[in-house]
């Protein structure tokens, strides 16, 4: 299974960004998928995670109301909308797909978000 995030760059202060993330290979018993953020000295923190059956929806407490995670089940592909940015959202974010033979899932390469004060 591959894995391949794009959408980041730089963005002001309560800018706006979407992030997209294509699973691609053995996809077939793909479970969920979600994006993950670590910043410089931080560990890696779960920011959302969707459910490929239902939609069932998490957020970290510090991204609720601001951004959307939503999923195209046909494309295996993930989006996070992220609106309201703060500099404290600066991370490389990581998508992750999950299969059912696989809960640890596969990690794609990481894109940078950078939000400027």
């Amino acid at each position: 299974v591959q894995v391949v995030e794009s959408g980041g760059g730089l963005v002001q202060a309560g800018g706006s960004l979407r992030l997209s993330c294509v699973a691609s290979g053995s996809t077939g018993s793909l479970s969920s998928m979600a994006w993950y953020r670590q910043a410089p000295g931080k560990q890696r923190e779960l920011v959302a995670l969707i459910a490929t059956i239902g939609g069932m929806t998490n957020y970290a407490d510090s991204v609720k109301d601001r951004f959307t995670i939503s999923i195209d089940n046909v494309k295996n592909t993930v989006y996070l909308q992220m609106n309201s940015l703060k500099p404290e959202d600066t991370a490389v974010y990581y998508c992750n797909a999950r299969l059912l033979l696989r809960p640890s899932g596969y990690w794609g390469q990481g894109t940078q978000v950078t939000v400027s004060s």
